[in-house]
């Protein structure tokens, strides 16, 4: 069943490059043995460089499971998830992940992630993107707010 699910997203991903609507990445949710959301690389079709195959699943699981926690899910897909995937796995909270190819198969397919998690590991000051603090205790205010909300929802 777990190479099933696999084969699905490949075949997903050949699609999604042969309709010329994004990369050749695609990702499927699983629970309980059922497929519950479908996605593919839509960044160029979209004009959204967030709309990876792995983000795009997980909203479409998110809507039609109704949560924002995609507990006791599995996400099958194309390629080793980039920083960006990878942090939206973490915070949906999947189970776990399977994956085809890696992230070295993408760098040579064009796809080359690694000056990104280069960049994740350096001092703010050395990073290519000028990261420029301002108003940290303005910003306090929504934090305190958040905390003394007694019926927040945790994330």
């Amino acid at each position: 069943m777990v190479e099933q699910f696999m084969q699905e997203a490949v075949q997903l991903a050949v699609e999604n490059v042969r309709a010329r609507r994004g990369g050749p990445f695609a990702a499927l949710v699983v629970k309980d043995g059922n497929v519950v959301a479908r996605g593919t690389n839509l960044v160029t079709s979209s004009n959204d460089p967030t709309a990876h195959a792995e983000v795009v699943a997980i909203r479409a699981a998110c809507k039609s499971l109704n949560t924002f926690q995609l507990d006791g899910c599995d996400l099958y897909t194309t390629c080793e998830p980039c920083p960006m995937c990878l942090g939206a796995i973490y915070w949906a909270r999947l189970r776990r992940v399977y994956y085809a190819g890696t992230r070295e198969d993408a760098a040579a397919a064009g796809f080359d992630d690694d000056f990104i998690y280069e960049e994740i590991a350096l001092p703010l000051g050395d990073r290519r993107i000028e990261m420029i603090p301002l108003l940290h205790d303005e910003a306090q205010r929504a934090f305190d707010t958040w905390k003394h909300l007694a019926d927040r929802i945790r994330y």
